[in-house]
């Protein structure tokens, strides 16, 4: 079910976020959880490319989790934030200019268990995706 999900949501909250004005998308409304807006510059192609991710609340922070739904291969946003750091978020309908940064060690558990107790099937993700060790960035506001 996930994985049907995965082909389907992004372009069902894309329609959703148009349809309300940026106000909220499908996965925010059935779900409850804040959806972020998370654009970035392509690594190969210099083109700006905006992803729908679950943005997790860390005091001035966001964290997001690359799961890509469990798939075996870490989104492209994840490989866009490796190549260039600079991004800009829509979250809680206000804009910002953030850098990434990977966690490693313990701050990435805690970050990945914090995305586990707010959406549960990032538990299944973590399963799913094998030997992939799913990347957990923390988005920081730039000056």
């Amino acid at each position: 079910m996930a994985k049907i999900f995965g082909i389907i949501q992004e372009p069902v909250d894309r329609l959703v976020y148009r349809l309300t004005g940026g106000a909220t998308t499908a996965s925010a409304w059935l779900s409850g959880l804040k959806i972020t807006m998370l654009t970035t510059t392509g690594a190969k192609t210099g083109t700006r490319r905006t992803a729908l991710v679950l943005g997790l609340p860390d005091g001035e922070n966001l964290i997001v989790i690359a799961s890509n739904f469990g798939r075996p291969h870490n989104p492209a946003w994840y490989y866009n934030l490796r190549a260039n750091p600079n991004a800009t978020i829509v979250f809680d309908g206000t804009r910002r200019e953030v850098v990434a940064r990977d966690l490693s060690g313990s701050d990435r558990e805690r970050g990945y268990r914090h995305g586990e107790e707010m959406f549960p099937a990032f538990t299944h993700y973590r399963r799913w995706a094998k030997n992939r060790q799913i990347p957990v960035l923390r988005l920081e506001p730039l000056p």
